[in-house]
């Protein structure tokens, strides 16, 4: 019996399963920036770990400057490889995509959101997301904080998923036991496989992923819309 619910964010609520850098990427083309995908994505992998390191979102910042900055942070890389030139206009084309990126989102959590209104009203929601310290910023901009019970975001309590803890974390803020809290999120790795392993419930919203790893497995629970959910809870 499920008596609540772990939703991931990023890739589950915002683009229906795709994995960011497939949205950041139609960003790019959206933008005319033409480049090839394997100079983008490590691009879009030094981005990451370059928010990682340094702490470049400020807590207030919204999806859109948050999109701005890291994309900025992408084509930098871009210049300094050579993969654009030293005068390319980084300033402009980031904010370009980043507009792009920000629509796309925007567009589906305003369909997650009638999802996460009809189920807040029978079980209690707790959001557990990788995230860069500003998720209650982003949430709240676009209209679905309040469906939450509580957030748990890595760079707040300093671990990321897939570990146990952020897990542990977020079940407790739920108030449920393992075997009664159904984790939904779009990375078997990081959202799927944990939540086996700790004896939860989970449903895998499953579409385009950053490669082809998760494509050939095999699971029972697996959703093509995050709408599927309310007919299976």
């Amino acid at each position: 019996m499920i008596k609540g619910i772990l939703f991931d964010y990023g890739g589950t609520l915002d683009t229906g399963g795709r994995h960011w850098s497939e949205v950041i990427w139609d960003g790019y083309k959206s933008a005319s920036i033409q480049i090839p995908k394997e100079q983008f994505r490590s691009a879009y992998v030094y981005a990451e770990r370059e928010l990682e390191r340094t702490p470049h979102i400020k807590p207030e910042d919204t999806f859109y400057i948050l999109l701005r900055k890291k994309i900025k942070i992408e084509m930098q890389e871009l210049v300094r490889t050579g993969t654009l030139p030293a005068d390319y206009p980084i300033d402009a084309k980031s904010d370009e995509a980043a507009r792009y990126c920000d629509t796309v989102a925007r567009s589906h959590v305003k369909k997650s959101a009638e999802v996460l209104s009809a189920l807040s009203r029978k079980y209690p929601l707790v959001l557990v997301t990788n995230f860069y310290g500003n998720i209650r910023s982003v949430i709240t901009e676009y209209g679905i904080a309040r469906y939450f019970k509580d957030i748990v975001e890595s760079a707040v309590v300093g671990c990321r998923k897939p570990s146990e803890e952020i897990f542990r974390i977020a079940r407790e803020r739920l108030g449920t036991q393992p075997d009664e809290t159904l984790v939904v999120g779009d990375s078997y790795k990081n959202d799927i496989a944990p939540a086996i392993k700790q004896g939860m419930q989970a449903i895998w919203l499953k579409n385009e992923s950053w490669n082809d790893s998760e494509k050939n497995i095999e699971y029972t629970k697996i959703i093509d819309t995050i709408e599927e959910l309310l007919s299976m809870v």
